[in-house]
C-alpha cells in the first residue's frame, strides 16, 4: 500500500492526460471530421448545444491534458458532461448502459475527480507561472 502511496501523483498525473487526450479527441472529431469524424451530423458553426459542446471538448481537454488552469477547465468539462447526459441521455431511459450515456457519465465523474484531486504530476501549470526576484540591493528608489 505504501508504494502505491507514494505513486498516486504520477498515476493522478497519467489519468489527468489520458482523460484530456481522450475529451480533446472526440472535440476535434465532431469540429473537425477527423479521427473517425463526428458521432452522428456534424454541428453547423455555434449552433447550440452540439458546437458549443465540442469546443469545450477541444479546449477543456487540451488544458487537462497540459495541465494549464486544470481544476476550472476539468469542472467545466464535467458540467458539460452532466448537462449532455442529463438534456439527451437519460430522456431515453434512466440508467446509461440503457442509454448510450455511459461515455457522458464517465467523463463527467472523471472530470469531477480531477477538479476535486488537482492536475497530479507533469502539469505545465508551474512552468507557466511568473515569479518574480526581488531587485538586488532591496527596493527600488524613485529617480
Amino acid at each position: 500500500m505504501e508504494a502505491l502511496e507514494r505513486s498516486r501523483e504520477y498515476v493522478l498525473g497519467l489519468f489527468r492526460i489520458v482523460v484530456g487526450l481522450l475529451f480533446a479527441c472526440h472535440g476535434a472529431a465532431t469540429l473537425f471530421g477527423v479521427l473517425g469524424g463526428p458521432h452522428g451530423a456534424a454541428p453547423h458553426f455555434a449552433a447550440w448545444p452540439g458546437w458549443w459542446a465540442a469546443v469545450i471538448q477541444l479546449a477543456g481537454g487540451a488544458l487537462v491534458l497540459c495541465g494549464l488552469g486544470t481544476r476550472v477547465a476539468a469542472m467545466v468539462c464535467s458540467g458539460s458532461m452532466a448537462y449532455a447526459y442529463f438534456d439527451v441521455h437519460q430522456a431515453h431511459a434512466v440508467l446509461p448502459i440503457e442509454n448510450g450515456g455511459e461515455p457522458a457519465a464517465m467523463f463527467c465523474w472523471s472530470f469531477l475527480l480531477i477538479a476535486a484531486l488537482g492536475p497530479g504530476r507533469w502539469a505545465l501549470a508551474p512552468l507557466a507561472r511568473v515569479r518574480r526576484q526581488p531587485a538586488a540591493g532591496g527596493s527600488r528608489a524613485a529617480a
